[in-house]
């Protein structure tokens, strides 16, 4: 049934499990733990549980596989893990699919705890990582060897909203065999194309977009039933990154207005760029579906929207930024993005300042560059906020 099912349908009705009492909202399981009726049956569970059956909440939970089995279905592949936070998504598809000796090729431009564990983590355990400007398809050739055991990148990056080829990539990394593990956070699960260009895993913080209304940390990882279940399940029920029931009911109650949000969130995004092209304040505006993005073309042929996150950089550096920053009225200065609320922050003293000066300037992060999210407000309220705080600039 739900094979024919369009996206918003999906969004309010796939994986639900109603308990004998017939419930019309998604019942919420508040429960660690769960019963057997006899020691033969603990017995049996343990060997093989049904896919009615559960054993501990880090495990798995009824209300945890309802979010699970929505959010698989929405991305169009076999299966997913839900997970505390969209870092310990992160951490678990690779944790799970690595180990000491493989080598992995990643590109340069990623959020900075992604970074960290691909600079930290996995190098202290013995895995060697290279990294690429994820721009230039020769790069991933030349990077990519026979014994490349996977390739990870931002579909879009954090915060400078660079472009990839993901089929171009995922194809060259199948080719030795490699896994393609993509952080697609900024494409939104709703315009998602990561299943559809090859990628073997897919990661989502859910705190974005799903929930996206300042709640709940949230994570989650899709892609083949037996690499989530043979692969990513084991890693994190083990070392206890799953999602508690609670977060998982509030990110399916979220899921039935996701696509309304997303829709909306882009739209005003894109008016912003549309009004801040040129302004005599901005060195430039960044947005991928925006003429001026050296992947414009790209951008348009991957997704049918841009996403819901501009960059603007401010002539004048850090004081300019921060004097702007400090305007606005209706943009809340925070370091999370893609919530029902306009936020912005300032990267390079906030989510990548651990960064050295040569590697921000490398990767684009100025002193004047803000990320700038785009909630649910008035879109015209939204740009004369914007436009107000950079009229300070001149005055």
């Amino acid at each position: 049934m739900s094979d024919t099912w369009k996206k918003r349908t999906k969004l309010v009705h796939s994986g639900t499990r109603r308990s004998q009492y017939g419930e019309v909202s998604e019942a919420i399981f508040l429960t660690q733990g769960f019963v057997y009726p006899t020691a033969e049956a603990a017995e049996a569970r343990f060997i093989e549980a049904g896919a009615d059956e559960f054993i501990y909440a880090r495990y798995g939970n009824p209300t945890v596989r309802m979010f699970e089995e929505r959010m698989a279905d929405l991305e169009g592949v076999q299966d997913a893990f839900a997970t505390a936070s969209g870092m310990a998504a992160v951490n678990g598809a690779l944790m799970s699919v690595l180990k000491a000796g493989d080598h992995v090729v990643s590109s340069r431009a990623l959020f900075g705890s992604c970074l960290y564990v691909l600079e930290d983590v996995l190098a202290r355990f013995g895995v060697e990582v290279t990294f690429v400007d994820g721009r230039d398809l020769g790069a991933w050739k030349a990077a990519i060897r026979p014994d490349t055991a996977a390739v990870f990148l931002e579909s879009i990056s954090n915060p400078t909203l660079e472009v990839i080829d993901l089929k171009a990539v995922c194809d060259l990394a199948h080719r030795v065999g490699a896994l393609a593990v993509v952080d697609n956070v900024f494409a939104t699960p709703v315009h998602s194309y990561a299943a559809a260009a090859g990628a073997d895993l897919i990661v989502y913080s859910t705190t974005k977009h799903v929930d996206g209304q300042g709640r709940c940390l949230g994570g989650v990882v899709l892609g083949s039933k037996d690499l989530i279940r043979k692969k990513v399940e084991p890693y994190l029920k083990h070392t206890g990154g799953a999602m508690s029931p609670f977060n998982a009911w509030v990110m399916l109650k979220a899921m039935d207005t996701l696509d309304l949000r997303v829709t909306a969130q882009a739209q005003a995004a894109h008016h912003l760029v549309n009004g801040l092209e040129g302004h005599a304040q901005l060195h430039r505006v960044i947005y991928p579906h925006a003429k001026s993005h050296p992947q414009y073309a790209l951008a348009l042929r991957q997704s049918a929207h841009g996403g819901t996150v501009i960059a603007i950089d401010i002539k004048g550096g850090k004081d300019a930024a921060f004097k702007v920053l400090n305007a606005l009225e209706i943009f809340t200065i925070s370091n999370n993005f893609a919530d029902s609320k306009s936020i912005v922050t300032h990267p390079a003293t906030t989510t990548h300042q651990r960064l050295a000066d040569a590697q921000k300037d490398l990767l684009g992060i100025t002193p004047g560059l803000i990320r700038v999210s785009c909630g649910l407000e008035d879109k015209d309220d939204l740009l004369a906020d914007v436009l107000a705080a950079l009229g300070r600039l001149s005055g």
